[in-house]
């Protein structure tokens, strides 16, 4: 991951500097600044994890020059079949744009509903060892 945390960081150092020149060259567009921060700021966040991952797992056998096709094989990680919270995530989104369009009250109803199923998601296995059953 080393490779894609340089690519992104790379991209990150464009798109803010790109901000920087834009947000002193345009004077009445805070709209164009705007949008080149979040982009420098969506770069910098996967910069920032897969430079993460890569000290946590060392390198991948795709990162090694002497590496063979066989190095690379093997599970990559547990994703669990009968998980709820997909189903209770998509709906809390859906809840929340429906209240976007018919008001607040249904907006707050459906952003609750999204963050316990994102968080349902995050920390559906955590006081487990990944790939334990009941």
């Amino acid at each position: 991951m080393k490779a894609e945390a340089l690519l992104f960081g790379g991209v990150a150092v464009f798109f803010g500097a790109s901000a920087a020149l834009y947000g002193v060259w345009s004077d009445a567009d805070p709209a164009g600044t705007a949008a080149l921060i979040v982009a420098f700021g969506m770069a910098a966040l996967v910069s920032f994890f897969c430079a993460t991952q890569y000290v946590r797992r060392g390198p991948r056998a795709q990162d090694r020059t002497d590496a063979e096709v066989a190095d690379s094989a093997g599970p990559l990680e547990f994703f669990p079949p009968h998980s709820p919270w997909p189903i209770v995530t998509a709906f809390g989104f859906a809840v929340a744009a429906v209240g976007v369009v018919f008001g607040l009250w249904l907006f707050l109803i459906g952003f609750g509903v999204l963050a316990r199923g994102v968080a349902g998601l995050v920390f559906q296995y955590a006081s487990r060892g990944a790939g334990q059953e009941d």
